[in-house]
């Protein structure tokens, strides 16, 4: 990891740091993360490599101990499975009961997500597609007022999306189907076509399940 240059937060550049060394696999699953250690790797204090850690650990990407470093997290394929089954009940539900509150200041967002997503796709910039991914379905989380909800989304998206960036060969592909799914769910929004876009995010989330399960190792591909 490189040292860090203070422009941003230190807790920010550490959280991406360490956030990038683990999706690369220079950090290995249940590899310990010292503070120590990284604040000398990194050039800053503890402090800011503390805070950087919880926020990682919230994504799912880091596990937190008592008395102990914590550690990088574990990954199974029935741990993202159970994911997609909560985040289908989550997400398809948001948008039969949200979709008719859809803003002009959300299809905004949504359509400069999107462009952000194809950018980030020509650029072969793919973890830079996992956060427009994700961010995507935040924007339409938070179209209703249960917070709640929004919160239980945005863990569930962590979840699925850590399971992608451990199958990154696969990333290419998987982010030019899912954008295109993308489009078509805003399309359908931005006509007010609440039904459509219902089904579309059925569609969407299956594919999603879909696409893991024919790339995760092991597994025979349809």
């Amino acid at each position: 990891m490189k040292k860090i240059m203070q422009k941003e937060s230190l807790a920010d550049q550490a959280f991406n740091n360490i956030k990038d060394a683990i999706i690369a696999g220079k950090l290995a699953q249940q590899e310990e993360l010292p503070e120590e250690k990284l604040a000398s790797d990194l050039g800053i204090s503890r402090t800011p490599i503390r805070e950087a850690l919880k926020r990682l650990a919230a994504e799912g990407l880091v596990q937190m101990h008592k008395a102990k470093p914590a550690t990088v997290a574990t990954f199974t394929k029935d741990n993202a499975l159970h994911y997609m089954e909560i985040r289908k009940l989550l997400e398809i539900h948001n948008i039969e009961k949200n979709a008719d509150q859809l803003s002009e200041q959300v299809l905004y967002a949504l359509n400069k997500n999107l462009e952000g997503q194809l950018e980030a796709i020509e650029a072969n910039d793919y973890n830079s597609f996992m956060d427009f991914d994700r961010a995507f379905h935040l924007h339409l989380a938070n179209i209703g007022d249960n917070v709640k909800l929004a919160e239980l989304i945005s863990q569930m998206n962590t979840g699925v999306n850590r399971a992608f960036l451990f199958l990154s060969n696969t990333l290419p592909v998987s982010a030019k189907d899912a954008y295109v799914e993308h489009v078509k769910i805003v399309q359908a929004l931005q006509k007010r076509e609440k039904e459509l876009a219902k089904q579309l995010m059925i569609i969407h989330l299956e594919n999603v399940e879909t696409r893991f399960l024919n790339y995760y190792p092991g597994e025979e591909k349809k």
